[in-house]
């Protein structure tokens, strides 16, 4: 592609095309990309950027990946999509069986969905429909912590933070939810049984009118990257058995291996009412989500008759079915744990020095995640184009300059983005003065 070409390209793309979380008519930059490989973005003008996103942490087995291409294609020779309403296909059937074996053992039943925010809204749905199988029609909220985030679909939107969260222009639109304190007890520090205080209160106050506790375990993603400790969890399970309110267990963000164990839940020892995943679920190739539920929720709702009222067009979809198998054999064949504890060391030894920058308020690691957080808001616009120079990808929101890699990044690319994290922190640092 010639120079011309690429700036007619980005010409259009800025006057047609929406882009998430910016404006239609004053829109962030963006780079255009020809193709991806391994842990790099090729550029359409030739260079290439080592991802330290995963794209939006995804592609947890990083670009192109033989396997994974391999079954897209023989998927594809064979049908790419029926319905899922009276049909099923082989493909559905293996990722349902192989999700049953590695989840917690109460998990005996999935609906399959096509993005994560669906697969959340489909846990809502089945939680309130449990209590009104039962009937107990008045267990319709869900309580949440704040600090987290769910997905951008209306359900969804209700059980993210109301007032720090990027939906809190939707508060009056949404159904009003119950929300509890983000926990305070960080995961590197010692538990303080104090934590869970405000959450035991919710629930003594509210159970009556609560389908289910939802929540991201461990780690609160886009709503701030906070790692929280296990303990805290486990007594949310606790609580969740005491005063009879399922829990939802939101494992989009850190399912297959992004915290160190295969799902976060495993932290604390739990298992969850109903479980949801997406992101790393196909590896990055395909939309895809699943919602888990426990044979008691789905006998529930089932009894006398009753069905579960939900059925997306591309739920089962066979070629993102087959790529998701291809993934989580890919997953399991590699020595993942080993890989991300990896990740996890590189990124505890080149993100420290941050700590003792003026501009930074903290520095957190766990699995293959890293945080800077700033003291102040970060540019965008200024941040994405710094780090291209450097020829790497960290796309920042807020306060928080992260990074979720794939597995498959090697020290050296690693070396490479965490290096250009800390030269940002440190400009910004300088500019401070």
């Amino acid at each position: 592609m010639q120079i011309e070409d690429h700036k007619i390209a980005l010409d259009f793309d800025r006057a047609h095309i929406w882009h998430p979380y910016t404006s239609a008519t004053k829109p962030l930059p963006t780079q255009l990309i020809e193709s991806a490989s391994g842990v790099r973005l090729r550029m359409a003008d030739g260079r290439e950027l080592v991802d330290g996103m995963a794209s939006w942490w995804c592609a947890i087995h990083g670009y192109n990946h033989p396997e994974l291409n391999d079954a897209a294609k023989t998927q594809i020779d064979k049908m790419s999509h029926v319905m899922f309403g009276g049909i099923t296909h082989q493909p559905a059937i293996d990722l349902c069986k192989r999700l049953i074996d590695i989840t917690p053992a109460r998990l005996q039943h999935v609906f399959l969905a096509d993005s994560g925010s669906i697969s959340v809204e489909v846990a809502m749905k089945m939680a309130v429909q449990f209590w009104h199988a039962k009937a107990q029609p008045s267990k319709r909220k869900m309580l949440s912590l704040r600090g987290g985030y769910h997905g951008d679909t209306f359900a969804a939107m209700s059980v993210c933070d109301p007032d720090t969260g990027m939906h809190h222009l939707f508060n009056d639109a949404v159904v009003q939810q119950v929300f509890t304190e983000r926990p305070s007890c960080r995961f590197s520090n010692s538990f303080d049984q104090a934590s869970t205080d405000d959450l035991e209160r919710m629930l003594s106050q509210h159970h009556h009118e609560l389908a289910a506790v939802t929540l991201e375990p461990i780690v609160q993603g886009a709503g701030g990257m906070w790692f929280y400790h296990p303990n805290y969890l486990k007594r949310v399970r606790e609580l969740c058995d005491q005063f009879k309110v399922l829990l939802i267990a939101d494992e989009i963000a850190t399912g297959f291996g992004r915290t160190g164990k295969l799902f976060a839940c495993e932290w604390a020892d739990i298992e969850p009412d109903i479980l949801c995943l997406g992101k790393a679920l196909t590896g990055g190739y395909m939309t895809l989500a699943a919602t888990l539920a426990s044979s008691e929720v789905a006998n529930g709702i089932s009894e006398n008759g009753g069905v579960f009222m939900h059925g997306p067009t591309f739920m089962g979809n066979p070629l993102a079915c087959a790529v998701a198998n291809a993934s989580i054999s890919v997953l399991f064949e590699s020595d993942w744990q080993k890989n991300v504890s990896r990740i996890e060391g590189k990124l505890e030894q080149e993100l420290h020095s941050a700590k003792d920058l003026s501009s930074v308020e903290d520095v957190r690691v766990l699995g293959a995640i890293g945080v800077i957080e700033m003291k102040q808001t970060i540019d965008t616009v200024f941040a994405q184009a710094f780090f291209v120079e450097r020829g790497v990808w960290v796309r920042p929101f807020g306060k928080l300059l992260y990074i979720m890699p794939p597995y498959s990044i090697s020290n050296e690319d690693l070396s490479l983005v965490c290096q250009a994290m800390i030269e940002f922190a440190q400009v910004r640092t300088a500019q401070s003065y």
